[in-house]
């Protein structure tokens, strides 16, 4: 079939060019594997005695130490697809089908390509025309071949990996502070500035359950954290640079801290476009899991709390979230909250009121997802202020246990960051010392070693000089606030607990953090009345009967008492009269205002209180024009004689319009030229 290569060499392919395609694997096999690549680059002389010119053969190389497994970052071999497809290519030279492919994907795509714009392709055997069947399936087979070839030394390799990984064995590079012994054990790294760090950092978030706050802390306290850098220039070397956020959780998720041998925890797996991401595994489909396999800083059981309570303070995990670190707002009981008629976990809303906020537990997830409405809302602010009672009274009784619990953590969490900040010195005295002896060790003459090594002298002097000043100012920052601030906090707490609980100064996630250590849930429901189950840590239970919190409009609403005073000064008060005496009175409205005499006239018609006007008519006192009547006088004179005292008027409105008592026996008269005093009959 392939005897005669040049019986399948025609016209048609000579007048166009020939690739040759060179790779390697990887770039040791480039400076150490030499004959391969030479014999590569000698099939140009193939293409030679087939016909083609030395000018018109195109030597593509730029694939020298890539991977054959895929075509996803082979610029060569995409070049050499693409010159393919345009028609350019009249031959296609590799050495075997391995240096063009090893994914059948890519080589079968390749064939395709070549029967489509009738290309050949040489290999060491001899020519083939991928339009022919036979030299078709001939290629098939041999690419095969070439994949399987791949998969079986992966899986010897990956097979040899595994057998060692699951008896404990197999070598990999630990994390910073933990380091492999001479016997080949893992043990805790020598370094003791390295062990303190880990152990204060593993100490700081089991106290703050945050790894946030535990990156924070660490920041305002000025400390370093070691790193092992895992490849450049400083490959191994331990660096000291400031614990960020991303540094903490990678400490945390990773169990060889807790002394467990793991294997398998990520798995590379490949994407449409042929790249590869790393998948993070579950526990469960860990390879290999051994607990205690070697010396670790927290226990398993440590570990396993950790995972839990990164899990629930996860803002990504969703609807799996059971609760959340204490924030910054005033829900007391914010993560606590589950709803009584549901089961489900009740969010909190805020509302913006005079300047503040006020929450709101809301059970939503339901509504949310079917489109129905919400289960249940319940206002926050009677609740909380009904578990703040209940933490005051719960923790009163144990207030100096608590002081000194608080005095003894508040003590050993400064103690610990001063001695990591005191190792900070240590090392950098110890890197001044170690100047210091290399620069003494050098030949005065040799200039140019002795000025390179006595700035670097010089610079580890200065970083000392830093260290130590930084070290006694936070050392007597800390000794400052325990001695004066602290203990007098410490004393108010054990001596005056509600006031400390009601001072406004005290932040809400201070407060949130009392309740957890003593509270592990309640549960709501509003039916007539809001009932509270409260769930103690330990497992004791309480029971709260709260009620129905008042509307917007029923906390403004005037009291009852203040509609008496009205109803009983209408009888003998105009509106203005009114409001002037509740206001001597200092009484104010339900919305906390000085009344007016439109409020006083709001107030009657709410409240259906008789008006005054009604009030005098009843008692039978007669108006303007009745009282004209009666004297047969005009209305202005009428108003004049209740000037003057002749009649006696009493006024219903602050526009001074009255109603009079009716005439007696002996009414005063008409008399012209007689004084007004006179008038009356004696």
């Amino acid at each position: 079939m392939n005897s005669d290569p040049h019986q399948k060499v025609q016209i048609g392919h000579l007048k166009r060019d020939a690739y040759l395609y060179v790779r390697q694997s990887t770039l040791r096999q480039v400076f150490e594997n030499t004959e391969s690549t030479k014999r590569q680059y000698a099939l140009r002389q193939r293409a030679i005695a087939l016909g083609w010119p030395e000018d018109r053969i195109i030597v593509i190389d730029n694939d020298l130490g890539q991977s054959g497994a895929s075509s996803a970052d082979r610029e060569g071999f995409q070049r050499l697809v693409a010159e393919v497809g345009v028609g350019h290519a009249g031959i296609v030279l590799g050495l075997e089908v391995s240096r063009l492919a090893r994914n059948s994907t890519d080589w079968h795509r390749l064939l395709e390509i070549c029967a489509i714009t009738d290309t050949l392709i040489l290999d060491e055997d001899g020519v083939y025309d991928p339009a022919h069947f036979n030299d078709r399936l001939l290629l098939g087979l041999k690419g095969t071949m070439s994949e399987a070839e791949l998969h079986v030394l992966r899986a010897r390799l990956q097979g040899g990996i595994l057998s060692k990984a699951r008896r404990g064995e197999l070598e990999m590079r630990p994390p910073v502070g933990l380091v492999y012994n001479a016997e080949g054990a893992i043990t805790l790294d020598p370094d003791q500035q390295v062990q303190h760090c880990l152990r204060w950092l593993f100490t700081t978030f089991r106290r703050t359950g945050s790894a946030m706050a535990t990156a924070r802390i660490a920041r305002q306290e000025g400390l370093a954290f070691p790193r092992r850098c895992g490849k450049g220039v400083h490959k191994g070397k331990l660096l000291w640079t400031g614990l960020d956020h991303s540094q903490v959780l990678r400490i945390l998720h990773n169990p060889r801290y807790a002394g467990a041998f793991v294997y398998g925890r990520t798995h590379m797996r490949k994407t449409v476009d042929g790249s590869s991401h790393m998948q993070r595994m579950a526990q469960d489909q860990w390879d290999t899991l051994i607990p205690n396999a070697h010396a670790g800083y927290i226990t398993w059981e440590e570990y396993e709390w950790n995972q839990r309570r990164l899990h629930e303070s996860a803002q990504a995990i969703g609807s799996d979230r059971r609760r959340g670190p204490p924030r910054e707002g005033p829900a007391l009981l914010q993560g606590l909250v589950v709803c009584g008629r549901c089961g489900g976990r009740m969010t909190v809303r805020y509302h913006s009121r005079k300047e503040h906020l006020c929450p709101e537990y809301v059970c939503q997830h339901e509504g949310i997802e079917h489109a129905e409405p919400i289960c249940q809302r319940v206002c926050g602010v009677g609740i909380d202020q009904a578990i703040g009672e209940l933490l005051i009274e719960a923790v009163n009784p144990m207030a100096l246990e608590v002081t000194l619990a608080v005095q003894h953590e508040l003590q050993a969490r400064m103690e610990e960051a001063d001695r990591l900040r005191h190792k900070q010195v240590e090392r950098a005295q110890y890197e001044a010392d170690l100047a210091q002896r290399r620069y003494m060790r050098v030949d005065p003459d040799n200039r140019l070693v002795a000025d390179s090594l006595e700035a670097d002298w010089n610079q580890r002097l200065r970083s000392l000089a830093e260290a130590h000043e930084e070290y006694g100012r936070r050392h007597e920052q800390d000794r400052r606030i325990l001695t004066d601030e602290q203990r007098a906090t410490i004393l108010a707490l054990a001596t005056d607990f509600p006031r400390l609980w009601r001072d406004p100064r005290t932040p809400d996630r201070e407060r949130k953090r009392m309740i957890r250590l003593l509270l592990e849930d309640v549960t709501l429901n509003r039916d007539h009345q809001i009932t509270l189950q409260i769930r103690f840590k330990g497992g004791a239970h309480k029971t709260l009967n709260l009620p129905l919190p008042m509307s917007s409009w029923q906390k403004i609403v005037t009291p009852a008492e203040v509609v008496a005073q009205i109803d009983e000064l209408l009888n003998h008060h105009t509106h203005l009269q009114i409001a002037s005496i509740l206001n001597e009175r200092g009484i104010v409205s339900g919305a906390g205002k000085r009344f007016n005499p439109h409020m006083i006239a709001r107030l009657q018609r709410s409240y259906g209180l008789k008006s005054r006007y009604d009030r005098l008519r009843e008692a039978g006192l007669l108006t303007l024009h009745e009282m004209a009547d009666a004297l047969h006088l005009s209305p202005t004179h009428v108003k004049i004689w209740n000037r003057h005292g002749l009649i006696r008027g009493h006024a219903y409105s602050d526009k001074n319009e009255c109603l009079y008592e009716p005439l007696g026996s002996n009414p005063p008269r008409k008399s012209m030229g007689v004084k007004f005093s006179r008038r009356l009959a004696d």
